[in-house]
């Protein structure tokens, strides 16, 4: 049973004017149960309004829509108790600690207080528990805003960029605690970016948007390789000289960053060797160039923002 589905979702909104703007365009996706699956886009592709309209904080359009097996926003108020959710940046007393914003929190939902230590617990906040939460750096403000979001042992995370704003530190903690939620086995989390290499390390598979339409998805290895650059690059003592003889043979090439030289397209490694051997130039380094995240987007949307 996938913890999410969305399938032909359009949402429209009426811009300055009057004028039409489709923040979704029939959109599909599909999150299996357990891990960490990422939804990935620039701002404006539709992220937020996708997960507002799964929480039932928006009305679609077109289209369906299930969370953990029950139809939105018809069964919703059945599962909501088994999904927790960060949208926005959380809003707590500032004048309590974090240890009293979660017990409030987890009276008001009837949750026993022993689950709050073990939320503070996962979150590594219980050393700065009793801190008012005016003095908590962003970091642990989004920390503690998944605390709040687990109270109720979700099934189901779902965290909105949740590494939005963040100091590099905060940005690491952050990655670490999704990590750790999504390797237990028991929630499945559902975690928006623009960020494409926080999305590439923290994420099991990937569902990548833009203009509100699914462009790619599946696991974050299988769409990294549709980016197929096939680039390889070459160590020798003399680049220059080396990219003229690769160049005058047929390959294209191109200067790496770090002075060496770059094979774009090489169908065999082994026949790079064989013509520079032949002319004299020997190879100290051959690696097959491994496409990131962003390399994947740019070559699957064909390069639009």
């Amino acid at each position: 049973m996938p913890a999410v589905q969305m399938a032909g979702v359009t949402k429209t909104y009426r811009g300055k004017g009057g004028t039409p703007h489709k923040a979704l365009d029939g959109l599909d996706m599909t999150v299996d149960t357990g891990g960490v699956h990422g939804l990935l886009g620039p701002n404006g592709s539709g992220k937020t309004t996708s997960i507002r309209a799964l929480l039932g904080l928006v009305r679609i359009d077109a289209g369906e829509m299930q969370l953990l097996d029950r139809p939105v926003p018809a069964g919703l108020t059945g599962v909501i108790g088994d999904v927790g959710a960060l949208v926005e940046t959380p809003l707590f007393f500032p004048g309590f600690s974090g240890r009293r914003n979660l017990r409030l929190l987890a009276e008001t939902a009837g949750v026993p207080r022993d689950r709050v230590e073990e939320c503070l617990e996962l979150v590594d906040l219980r050393e700065r528990a009793d801190d008012r939460f005016t003095g908590y750096s962003l970091g642990m403000k989004q920390r503690l805003g998944i605390a709040a979001a687990l109270l109720k042992a979700p099934r189901l995370l779902i965290l909105d960029e949740p590494s939005n704003g963040l100091d590099p530190a905060g940005i690491r903690d952050v990655r670490e605690l999704i990590r750790r939620l999504g390797s237990d086995g028991r929630t499945t989390v559902l975690v928006s970016s623009h960020l494409l290499a926080e999305i590439q390390q923290v994420c099991d598979s990937v569902t990548i948007l833009a203009r509100g339409r699914r462009v790619a998805s599946g696991p974050v290895a299988s769409v990294l390789s549709r980016a197929g650059t096939g680039d390889v690059r070459v160590g020798v003592p003399d680049p220059a000289a080396a990219a003229a003889v690769l160049g005058a043979a047929g390959f294209t090439v191109s200067p790496a960053p770090d002075g060496q030289v770059l094979v774009h397209g090489a169908p065999a490694p082994g026949e790079i060797t064989r013509v520079l051997a032949e002319h004299g130039h020997y190879v100290e380094e051959l690696v097959r160039v491994t496409p990131d995240l962003e390399s994947a987007f740019l070559a699957i949307t064909g390069g639009q923002a």
